[in-house]
C-alpha cells in the first residue's frame, strides 16, 4: 500500500489546526486593509483627516465633517477589533503549532513550509504554484493520509512561475525592492545561485529551489530575469510548462515537521497524474528511475481520486 490514513489523534488536529490556520490567513489579510492609522491634522484655522500607510506615506481625506468623523471613527473601531482578534489567533497559532508537533501530523520539509509564507508574507505567493514531488504533501493532507516516504523523497523543489501575471509580478517585486534571491536568503541565508545554472537557488545544504516557466508565448519576455539585480534567478523554459501553467489550481494548507503550516498552491490532481504519466511515458531523455518513480506518484495520485479521498478540480 502506497499510502496510510492519519491516525485519529492526527486527523482530528488537522482538522482543528487547518480551522484556526484559515481564519488566521483570513483575518491577517483583514488587517493589512487597516494598516496604518488615521490622524486629524490642523493648519491654521483648517482642520482635516489624514491616511498613513506602513510606508509613511500620507492622503488627505478630507476637511473636518460630520463625514470624516464617521469615517475616523469607523476606521479606528474596526482597526482595534481587528487587531485584537489576530492577536488572539496568532496565540491560538503558536498552540496549533505545538500541538501538531505533538501529535507528528507534519512532515512537510521545515524549509518548504517557510519559503511558502514567505512568498505569501511577501505578497508573492500567487504567482508561484508547487509542482513537481512536493505537489504530494498538499494532496495527502486534503485525503487525510501518509503518502509512504519513498514516493515523497527529494531535495529540491520547483516552482512554477506564473508568466501570464508578469506585469504584476515585476510591480509588486518593485514593491519591496528586493530580488528573488534575497528574498530567498531571508529563509536560508545560504542560497546561492547554482553554477550554470540560473534558475535554480542552491543552500550550503544541497537543497535546491528551481524556477520554472511556461516557453514564451503572447508576448512573454524572455530571456527572463526577476529583477534587474544581475545575481538574481533567471526561470528556465520547461517542456510542457504551458500545461501545468494553464491547468486549475488547487489549494491546501500544509504542516511541516515542526508544526507550521503554510498554504500551498499546486496544481490539480488531476492534471498532476496526467503530468506524471506523460514524464513517466514520453519525456525525451528521462532517467529510468525517475520515470519509475513518475509512474508511481501519479497511480498513487489516482488511487486517492479514485476512492473519492482525494477531491479534484
Amino acid at each position: 500500500m502506497d499510502y496510510l490514513p492519519l491516525p485519529d489523534n492526527a486527523a482530528r488536529q488537522l482538522i482543528d489546526s487547518t480551522a484556526v490556520f484559515d481564519e488566521f490567513r483570513r483575518v491577517k489579510a483583514e488587517a493589512g486593509k487597516y494598516a496604518g492609522g488615521m490622524y486629524w491634522k490642523r493648519q491654521g484655522d483648517y482642520e482635516y483627516l489624514v491616511k498613513t500607510s506602513p510606508d509613511n506615506r500620507q492622503q488627505r481625506i478630507g476637511p473636518r465633517s460630520p463625514e470624516t468623523e464617521r469615517s475616523y471613527e469607523v476606521f479606528t473601531r474596526h482597526k482595534q477589533e481587528v487587531e485584537q482578534r489576530l492577536r488572539s489567533l496568532r496565540e491560538a497559532m503558536t498552540e496549533a503549532q505545538r500541538l501538531n508537533k505533538a501529535v507528528k501530523l507534519g512532515r512537510v520539509p521545515p524549509l518548504v513550509v517557510t519559503l511558502l509564507q514567505t512568498l505569501d508574507d511577501a505578497g508573492l505567493g500567487q504567482h508561484f504554484v508547487v509542482v513537481g514531488t512536493h505537489a504530494l504533501y498538499a494532496y495527502e493532507t486534503a485525503a487525510g493520509v501518509r503518502v509512504v516516504q519513498g514516493a515523497l523523497a527529494t531535495q529540491d523543489v520547483d516552482l512554477l512561475w506564473d508568466a501570464r501575471r508578469r506585469v504584476q509580478f515585476i510591480s509588486d517585486l518593485r514593491r519591496l525592492d528586493t530580488s528573488m534571491l534575497r528574498l530567498l536568503q531571508g529563509v536560508d541565508p545560504t542560497f546561492r545561485r547554482k553554477e550554470l545554472h540560473n534558475e535554480t537557488a542552491i543552500n550550503d545544504r544541497g537543497f535546491q529551489i528551481d524556477f520554472l516557466r511556461r516557453q514564451p508565448v503572447d508576448g512573454d519576455p524572455h530571456p527572463f530575469r526577476f529583477s534587474e539585480d544581475e545575481e538574481d534567478l533567471w526561470p528556465v523554459q520547461a517542456v510542457r510548462a504551458s500545461v501545468l501553467t494553464d491547468a486549475p489550481r488547487f489549494e491546501h494548507t500544509v504542516v511541516s515537521s515542526t508544526g507550521r503550516m503554510a498554504l500551498m498552491r499546486t496544481i490539480a490532481p488531476e492534471a498532476f497524474v496526467s503530468f506524471k504519466l506523460w514524464m513517466a511515458e514520453s519525456a525525451r531523455g528521462r532517467p529510468a528511475i525517475k520515470r519509475r518513480r513518475d509512474k508511481r506518484q501519479a497511480e498513487i495520485v489516482r488511487s486517492l481520486l479514485d476512492e473519492g479521498l482525494l477531491l479534484g478540480s
